[in-house]
């Protein structure tokens, strides 16, 4: 197989890698594994996906749209947004497609708007969690986070994959 970094015709050569090797973590992932937790007050790998495009979602409705989210996108990405409590006990026992779907669908839509962006708008400042920021740092930070979550998963996959051994 051969791996590289090349340009895509209006995009950023390195947000297709980090999805393409977060796909490639979760290859083959058992409905065992998405809803396995490793301890009390962890998140499954179903959560950490749903998560990973949740935040995408934020990002998008606030920096795309320039607002915050409303009522029914709190409803549909507020679990997966926050984890913890409300995510262990609402995301759960969905397929891998389930989580698939959603970071495609997700990912469309910042490229077809990314598209549209003059490349001096990533340097335009804008203000995050109330710091002075630039639009570039709020794309490196999506990917960032997706990023630390697919090292997670890749890490809880092993971990619950030697647990089933050694129950076997």
């Amino acid at each position: 197989m051969d791996i590289y970094i090349k340009e895509q015709k209006g995009y950023a050569p390195q947000m297709n890698y980090a999805r393409k090797t977060t796909l490639d973590s979760i290859e083959g992932c058992t409905q065992e594994e998405l809803d396995g937790l490793l301890s009390s007050d962890g998140n499954i790998i179903g959560a950490l996906l749903l998560h990973m495009a949740a935040v995408e979602k934020g990002f998008q409705i606030e920096f795309f749209d320039g607002r915050n989210p409303n009522e029914v996108e709190m409803e549909e990405w507020g679990a997966a947004y926050g984890l913890g409590a409300r995510g262990r006990k609402e995301i759960v026992g969905h397929p891998l497609s389930f989580y698939i779907e959603r970071l495609h669908r997700v990912r469309q839509k910042t490229l077809t708007v990314l598209a549209e962006k003059p490349d001096n708008w990533l340097y335009e400042e804008c203000r995050w969690d109330g710091y002075p920021s630039n639009h570039y740092f709020i794309w490196f930070h999506v990917m960032e986070d997706e990023i630390n979550h697919r090292g997670q998963i890749r890490l809880m996959r092993k971990a619950l994959q030697l647990e089933r051994k050694r129950e076997a």
